[in-house]
């Protein structure tokens, strides 16, 4: 393959993110996913003795009875290269085979997970991603006994994405435009833009772009056609290959449903990426009156979305009734938000949370803030902003797995973690050495505590909306902010028509005393509660307190936490 698949169903394109639609067999109604993934705790060491341990550990612990079912092998666990073709397993370290390693965990009561890529190679370099070898790929999966696959972008053919050529931005990317002209039937018409536009889509893989509006840009006309008819457009352009100048455009009239693609490939390059030429004719057909006519490049997430979808597609051929779990792990690079849920159960928000993971007896590091993605503030503040893109309709977003246990964080850190998963309604898989876990300990309180999870698991499927922050009052639920000099309140409706409200303080320097009415929780999440009138009118409120299990009464319509400590949270069950 030398570029990406021809788009032919319109299922598949941008203007179809906004339909609603799911493909190939995908499920709704799921909560999210918990369970434990090896990266963390062993990056590519995990063995099968090792996983078979964490298989016991989480039943002793009793946390297959709280919800964590799945027992997930990131990578490291295949061969270097495929053998005849096939995935294999690493001899050494998984002798007996994936399948005896499912029916190991299956006879547990839990469930098996596995991992592979959509590019060439997984990110730890062994050559067996799934790119081109779909088919087979899922018909041994299913084989084996899967119930989750977690699939990364490393490698990826058609992106600038980690380990690939830098140069793939030639696809991702719109060439630079300096004019357009349309003709026909006796008519031209010439536009001119002063300042050539990058035309792609963001990449979200770091911390600075908001996830929330516009994440790719147009260049747009309204052509006045004389006739219905073919017309000629010729483009002025210069062609680089890296991020923000590529090769690849589309072109279409009309939007939506509607929308008529007449061009979607590479144009041909140019000597510099200042070196303008005029494009050959390309043809168009217009209707007699106004056309919108829209140059582009959206093929960051189309082929992004056409990747995984081939890889559920094949596991829909190999059997219509699997019910294996896709959890989408490209980092957030390409607004998986928008068009993940078409395919997949989750879908990865940023770059990994830890680059520090375990091996050979070492824990691995977490840090509560840092510059880029890896500690938990970091994914929090992309994560808390994104609740409207996920539900039981959708699917979830993921801001990686938990590093609860983690050398760097210390027990409170980690139950304000834990709350924030829980009330976003992250996937809650464990990524620490379980071996090191003792019920009654600090962290089995933790990963362990009935009321946080029920939070997550609630029937009602509703992240939580940020209802205040003490640096944005106005619009704290769609404001990005990544000032952790700060305190923000959750507030999440639960199924019973009760509420849950956590107040969390990111900052390490000062204690904060909050106070919220009902009214803002109203105004915020109304539309979502469950019996919203009992909650307005409620002349007092039951509270419990979820991590102290404390219970009280409320007087009247306002919540107070006073002196809320650095890195710390309250977090309230609060019923009229």
């Amino acid at each position: 393959m030398d570029k990406p698949v021809v788009i032919n169903d319109k299922k598949l394109r941008f203007d179809s993110f906004s339909d609603g639609e799911v493909l190939y067999g995908k499920r709704k109604g799921r909560l999210p996913a918990m369970g434990w993934n090896s990266w963390n705790a062993f990056g590519s060491g995990n063995t099968e003795a090792l996983t078979k341990a964490m298989a016991d550990k989480i039943v002793e612990l009793g946390l297959d009875r709280l919800g964590y079912e799945y027992v997930v092998l990131d990578d490291g666990c295949y061969k270097p290269e495929r053998v005849n073709g096939l995935l294999s397993n690493e001899e050494v370290k998984f002798p007996s085979g994936f399948k005896a390693l499912a029916d190991y965990i299956h006879g547990k009561g839990l469930k098996f997970g596995m991992y592979n890529d959509i590019g060439t190679n997984l990110c730890a370099g062994a050559a067996v991603g799934t790119c081109g070898h779909e088919t087979e790929d899922a018909k041994a999966y299913l084989e084996w006994g899967i119930d989750f696959i977690k699939v990364d972008n490393c490698y990826y053919l058609w992106d600038n994405a980690t380990f690939s050529n830098p140069e793939n931005a030639r696809f991702t990317y719109g060439p630079a435009i300096r004019q357009v002209t349309v003709s026909g039937f006796g008519f031209a018409q010439s536009f001119m833009i002063d300042k050539p536009s990058e035309i792609g889509t963001v990449d979200g893989t770091g911390p600075d772009p908001t996830p929330i509006g516009e994440l790719s840009t147009e260049v747009r006309f309204q052509v006045k056609a004389p006739k219905e008819g073919e017309y000629d457009l010729i483009v002025e352009y210069a062609t680089a290959k890296e991020a923000g100048q590529g090769e690849w455009l589309q072109v279409a009239v009309g939007e939506g449903k509607d929308a008529q693609y007449f061009y979607d490939d590479l144009l041909k390059h140019t000597s510099g990426k200042e070196s303008f030429r005029k494009s050959q004719p390309l043809k168009l057909r217009l209707k007699a009156g106004v056309n919108t006519l829209r140059l582009m490049n959206h093929r960051r997430q189309e082929n992004t979305l056409c990747s995984y979808a081939r890889l559920k597609e094949a596991f829909y051929e190999a059997d219509p009734d699997n019910d294996v779990l896709l959890s989408i792990c490209e980092w957030g690079k390409t607004g998986p938000h928008n068009w993940g849920y078409k395919v997949g159960d989750s879908w990865r928000i940023l770059n990994d949370i830890s680059f520090a993971v375990g091996a050979d007896g070492n824990n691995g590091r977490c840090a509560w803030e840092s510059d880029y993605t890896t500690s938990i503030a970091a994914q929090y503040n992309k994560a808390v902003i994104m609740d409207e893109f996920a539900g039981l309709d959708k699917g979830w977003n993921d801001p990686d797995m938990m590093v609860i246990g983690m050398d760097g964080l210390t027990e409170t850190m980690c139950r304000t973690h834990m709350a924030m998963w829980c009330m976003m309604n992250s996937p809650l898989m464990l990524g620490l050495d379980l071996r090191r876990v003792e019920k009654g300990d600090w962290i089995h309180n933790i990963i362990a505590n009935k009321d946080l999870i029920g939070l997550n698991q609630d029937k009602l499927g509703v992240q939580a909306k940020r209802i205040w922050s003490s640096a944005e009052t106005e619009h704290p639920d769609t404001a990005y902010i990544r000032d952790n000099n700060r305190v923000d309140v959750l507030a999440k409706p639960l199924a019973d028509g009760s509420v849950a409200v956590s107040f969390i303080n990111l900052s390490g320097g000062k204690k904060e005393n909050i106070a919220i009415d009902s009214d803002r929780i109203e105004r915020f999440i109304g539309a979502k509660m469950q019996n919203k009138e009992a909650f307005v009118n409620a002349a007092s409120f039951k509270v419990k307190d979820l991590w102290t299990g404390r219970e009280s009464e409320l007087s009247g319509n306002t919540i107070r936490v006073d002196a809320l400590e650095p890195y710390d949270n309250v977090t309230l069950k609060i019923t009229p």
